[in-house]
């Protein structure tokens, strides 16, 4: 089976994103680009921290607003060792252009590719730690994203093998605390939004507890989030609802991180979600240097 190119899911709309991006950069004039000048370089992208290489499209669009060419060297998805070369610097790819557009992309392209490859290294993390723990759920991210960046991060948790949960509001139902108190009760924001969401759009409903989540499940959700239970508590709770509604499925989810994950996987659990995965993610070091005539890098 071949590999997956997640390009292929990107909206026609995604480049207006990186051309947003560039204009925010440089909004007026461009001296230092005034000072360098037109004529052609070669620029290396290196990788000096170890993580999950993601954020490719972005990065070649980036370059290719600004009539460059990138020729990648790794792959995206391919791990990331410095450890693993002389000098600690992995040769990422090739940005060729003229020299006042290559350094007009460098930040840009740099801040999607390093930020892009931290959540694509921390969620990557979370999904082998719970394959070895014999877990094949769906390690999943949430709607906590950075605004106007959402797109990049959850294409990132797919590299990763992650689940990017849902993308939007409009994707799929979620009923939380404030709903179901503005509807007066659980079983009422469940018939309702089944009401309007009709039988193409899931339901989910955030429970606390057992009875909100038998109720949920009752009343037509197709997946309760057991929000903020303790381990033990969720794993028995998971257990009873399985046995009362075997098609319902379980999110665990509430300030469960990587460091956590491994105490709240079960059998009747078929999804942990982390916020963590698109807030707290760690950037990977790359930089961006145009080659000097006689071949030597100014590292």
């Amino acid at each position: 089976m071949a590999e997956s190119n997640f390009a292929h899911l990107l909206p026609p709309s995604w480049t207006k994103h990186v051309q947003l991006w560039l204009e925010d950069d440089i909004p007026s004039f461009d001296v230092g680009g005034f000072v360098v000048g037109e004529a052609e370089e070669t620029a290396l992208l290196l990788g000096k921290s170890e993580g999950v290489l993601a954020g490719v499209p972005f990065f070649t669009e980036v370059f290719r607003a600004l009539d460059c060419k990138v020729e990648w060297l790794l792959q995206e998805g391919d791990e990331v060792k410095p450890s693993s070369v002389p000098g600690g610097k992995v040769p990422v790819a090739r940005v060729t252009g003229k020299c006042r557009q290559l350094l007009l992309g460098e930040r840009t392209a740099l801040n999607i590719l390093t930020r892009a490859s931290g959540v694509a290294t921390q969620a990557k993390r979370s999904v082998e730690q719970a394959r070895a723990l014999g877990w094949n759920g769906h390690v999943a991210g949430t709607r906590k994203t950075t605004p106007g960046f959402r797109l990049v991060e959850k294409y990132a948790l797919l590299v990763a093998g992650a689940a990017t949960h849902r993308h939007d509001l409009s994707q799929m139902v979620m009923l939380k605390d404030n709903h179901v108190w503005a509807a007066g009760s659980i079983t009422k924001a469940v018939h309702k939004a089944k009401q309007a969401a009709g039988f193409s759009m899931k339901i989910e409903v955030e429970c606390r507890r057992i009875e909100e989540a038998q109720e949920a499940a009752t009343a037509g959700a197709d997946i309760v989030m057991l929000d903020n239970f303790e381990p033990e508590q969720l794993k028995a709770t998971a257990a009873e609802l399985k046995k009362q509604f075997p098609h319902l499925l379980i999110e665990a989810s509430g300030g469960i991180t990587p460091a956590t994950l491994g105490q709240y996987v079960s059998p009747h659990v078929d999804i942990v979600s982390q916020g963590k995965l698109t807030q707290g993610y760690p950037c990977l070091d790359f930089s961006l240097k145009i080659q000097k005539a006689d071949g030597v890098l100014e590292q």
